[in-house]
């Protein structure tokens, strides 16, 4: 595996500060049932890092101590984790809305049978990842079958309610680019997604979420392996725009590892690049409770323009 921090080391991104904090983004753990080529974790069968119960616990004491909005939860596959279900209960027992990051295929696993009702019977908003409308660029992103088990994913969550806006529960999909480009317009694709999803296989969901790739993990180790990474990065600072600067992520959330350690986004916990507090070279979150962020600098590095170029990327889709 390439590691692509010392080519991002020496950047020239514009400085940017947080604001309120409104968003705790908890990655549980990098174990998942797929492996994906596009995949900035590297997650994967193979992975062992998973959060432990105390961590967890920590987890919920924040969120008790912190006035945050959302509790979004990511892997890996987070259903995986011992303590998901723990973690879902306690934060919609504080009123905070629960994300769930969601691969669709794990739906099928055994085991979890009846994690669509457990959602939707939570009000867990899911955000599911299905890069394409189509078989056959799902399946080589994301391996040999995986977009048929993922319309079966979708036929049970529409099942328990999730996409019509009745039952209010929330069915966001994910697109990514399949290679070294950006997204296309959120607006336009979302309508081709619906007419191909919907006509070919009655699947119906809220809105679509286009993401750029990030030069982090095992896209950047393709890109390096194939001469591409230069050229990649060429591209995300020539679409570059600093009117997406006030809406980028990193500004109202922060990310947590599943040793409970904290950065200032997912990408910045990809490559070990630790959020600044008091001089320390790492913050746990337990040194956060009751702590204001606001107006704190942002770490970032030549990857950050991934979130900022064309209609910018962020964990909620295109900025603009």
């Amino acid at each position: 595996m390439h590691d692509p921090l010392p080519l991002l080391v020496n950047t020239d991104f514009p400085p940017v500060e947080r604001a309120r904090l409104e968003t705790l983004q908890v990655n549980v753990g990098y174990r998942c049932n797929q492996s994906c080529v596009h995949c900035h974790v590297t997650a994967g069968p193979k992975r062992t890092e998973e959060m432990d119960r105390s961590t967890a616990e920590t987890v919920v004491h924040f969120l008790e101590a912190a006035d945050v909005d959302m509790l979004d939860i990511t892997g890996g596959a987070p259903e995986l984790n011992a303590h998901f279900r723990y973690m879902v209960e306690q934060a919609r027992y504080l009123g905070i809305h629960v994300v769930d990051r969601c691969n669709l295929t794990i739906l099928e696993e055994p085991g979890f049978e009846d994690l669509a009702e457990y959602l939707a019977e939570h009000r867990v908003e899911v955000v599911a990842s299905l890069p394409c409308y189509l078989g056959k660029n799902v399946d080589r992103q994301r391996g040999k079958g995986v977009f048929d088990a993922s319309i079966r994913g979708l036929k049970r969550l529409n099942r328990a309610g999730y996409g019509d806006p009745a039952s209010g529960l929330s069915l966001s999909l994910v697109y990514n680019p399949q290679g070294a480009a950006l997204p296309p317009p959120q607006t336009e694709l979302e309508s081709a997604y619906r007419e191909e999803l919907g006509n070919r296989y009655g699947v119906r969901f809220t809105r679509l979420l286009t993401l750029a790739n990030m030069p982090v993990g095992r896209f950047a180790s393709t890109l390096l392996s194939k001469g591409q990474f230069d050229t990649y990065m060429a591209l995300l600072k020539s679409a570059h725009k600093d009117e997406n600067l006030d809406a980028v992520m990193c500004r109202t959330l922060i990310s947590v590892d599943w040793r409970g350690f904290v950065y200032d986004c997912d990408f910045n916990q990809m490559l070990g690049l630790s959020m600044r507090y008091n001089g320390s070279p790492r913050v746990h979150l337990s040194e956060l409770m009751h702590k204001d962020l606001n107006g704190r600098a942002i770490v970032v590095r030549d990857h950050c323009y991934g979130c900022t170029a064309g209609q910018g990327s962020s964990c909620s889709g295109a900025l603009s």
